[in-house]
This record gives structure tokens, C-alpha cells and sequence, in this order.
């Protein structure tokens, strides 16, 4: 065997190595133009937010292991944005006001919005010894959401009616992996690859590619792209390894290498 192709196969093998520690809830749908996305990445103990709503109010989520009706339950994790970042915090009980967390442990990687539409990605985490966080568990299979947002153009929380708030209970995780045969089996590539200031997803198949999601080589999300139909800029992103979670509009899931020179 060829040294070239022993290079090749202990890179993939490498791969397949990180992505196996990747699970991911996919884009989990809310409200009109709220997502929910959590992905947990057992390498270094990480979970991510891709949390998407409306770019004039604020929005929130609940996440934990909970029965549909515990929304704003004493002692229960949440996030909101506040018109400048996503704050952590903990619930009160119904009609109280949730009590900021002393300290965020959420760091904030991007915020940026499209078309009314704003999307956070943050991380923290999986344990951050705070009693008011919610222990991620690589093992967990699931996990439930409850939400709510403003009904008016505002980011002072108060009650938001019952239209803008609901529950997404047991949302299944899936374990990534590179080359999901789904989507192989399709042909979908990323061309160029190597690429240097941006690259398309080629695919011979008549479904839509609803999200794709860029993770470097710790599983951290550097770079989400909603409705992906063109090229996609990553002339900010470092030289290195990545890896592109593609999504169709079926809910097939690949996750393709790419690499940035």
C-alpha cells in the first residue's frame, strides 16, 4: 500500500473518529421563523446553540428533561436574547420574571440576521458547575424545548400570549458522521475542495438544501448558512480542516470534509 493512501486512510479514520462524537438535534422548527438547533460534541465537552426568531423582540428557549406543560417551572434552564446578546438564566415559576444567572456561561460565536430573521450560535460547557444549568449528557437520546417570544416589537420581557410560546418534546439526537450514505449515495459535493474564499454544494438530486452548518476541527460552529442556494463565503474562516453538515429538505444529514487554504 502507498504511503499517499496510508496518509489518506488515517486522516479519514481521524474524522470519522471526531464526527462520531458529534450528536445533533437538527434544525428543530418552533414558532413561524423560530429554530431551535443544540449540538453536543462529547471531544471536548461542548454543546452549541443555533437559535433562530425574530430580529425586533426578544425570544427564548427552555431546554432540560421535562413533560409538555412545565414551561417557566421553577428551577428550569433558559436562554433569551435581550437585544444585544443571549443571556443565561433560570425560571422563577409562571407569571415571575426568570432571574439572570450571575455569570453567562454561554459565549456568543455569531449573531446575525436575514430578513427579519435573527440567528445566535453560542456554546458552553456540557457541566459548568452552575446549580441553574442544565447538565448536558452526551448519552441522553433526547431532549425537550419549550419557547415563547414577544408579541410586539420589544426586548422587555413580560407575557407573551398564548400564540408565542409552545413545547418540542423529546427531540431525537443523531450521531454525525462523514459521508452520510443518504446523501453520498446522491453525489452532493463541494466544489472547489480545497477551497480558499468561498465554495458551492453540487448535488444531482431535485431536493433543497435548507441548512448547512461549518464546525472546525474541535466540533465548535464557526459558520451557519440558512437556505443555502450559492456560494458560500468563508474567506474568514483560518487554512485548515472543517467539516460541512448539509441538510435537505427530507431531513437527510451528511457531513462532508472541507478544506480551507
Amino acid at each position: 500500500m502507498r504511503p499517499l493512501l496510508l496518509v489518506f486512510l488515517s486522516t479519514f479514520l481521524n474524522i470519522n473518529s471526531l464526527t462520531a462524537q458529534v450528536k445533533s438535534t437538527g434544525i428543530v422548527n418552533l414558532l413561524s421563523g423560530m429554530t431551535a438547533k443544540i449540538d453536543l460534541n462529547n471531544n471536548n465537552q461542548t454543546v452549541t446553540l443555533t437559535f433562530s426568531g425574530p430580529s425586533d423582540r426578544w425570544y427564548a428557549l427552555q431546554f432540560g428533561n421535562f413533560s409538555f406543560g412545565d414551561g417557566m417551572k421553577n428551577g428550569e434552564d433558559i436562554v433569551y436574547f435581550n437585544g444585544n446578546t443571549l443571556v443565561d438564566a433560570v425560571h422563577n415559576g409562571v407569571g415571575t420574571r426568570p432571574t439572570d444567572d450571575s455569570i453567562n456561561n454561554w459565549s456568543l460565536t455569531s449573531n446575525t440576521v436575514s430578513s427579519g430573521i435573527r440567528t445566535i450560535i453560542a456554546t458552553r460547557p456540557f457541566n459548568t458547575g452552575d446549580s441553574n444549568d442544565y447538565i448536558f449528557n452526551f448519552q441522553n437520546n433526547t431532549i425537550d424545548f419549550a419557547y415563547s417570544r414577544s408579541q410586539s416589537a420589544n426586548y422587555i420581557l413580560a407575557y407573551h400570549g398564548f400564540s408565542n410560546r409552545g413545547y418540542s418534546i423529546s427531540n431525537s439526537f443523531t450521531t454525525l458522521g462523514v459521508d452520510n450514505h443518504d446523501l453520498v449515495s446522491k453525489e452532493v459535493k463541494l466544489i472547489p475542495n480545497p477551497a480558499s474564499s468561498s465554495f458551492v454544494i453540487h448535488s444531482n438530486f431535485d431536493h433543497n438544501i435548507v441548512n448547512t452548518t461549518i464546525y472546525n476541527s474541535l466540533g465548535q460552529n464557526v459558520l451557519y448558512v440558512k437556505n443555502t442556494s450559492s456560494e458560500i463565503n468563508i474567506s474568514q474562516l483560518p487554512t485548515g480542516n472543517y467539516y460541512v453538515e448539509i441538510e435537505d429538505d427530507l431531513g437527510s444529514i451528511s457531513m462532508k470534509k472541507l478544506i480551507v487554504k
